[in-house]
């Protein structure tokens, strides 16, 4: 019994995790959270370029010219 509560303090974290993903995929609400996630690297990329834009230009043009 020992081994096992030793078990479940030091995985606790990554059982927790586990429970939260196994619901979150039960109730179709990993379809929600990629939405999520899509619009907030969509939001991270348009600041990006927003406050580089001179970079991000430089870039674009060295790439397309590779092509």
């Amino acid at each position: 019994m020992g081994e096992f509560k030793n078990f479940l303090i030091k995985y606790r974290g990554a059982i927790i995790g586990g429970l939260i993903a196994l619901v979150a995929l039960l109730l179709n609400l990993h379809k929600v959270v990629f939405f999520v996630v899509i619009i907030i690297a969509g939001i991270l990329i348009g600041n990006y370029i927003q406050h580089n834009k001179e970079f991000v230009k430089d870039k674009l043009k060295s790439y397309i010219d590779k092509l």
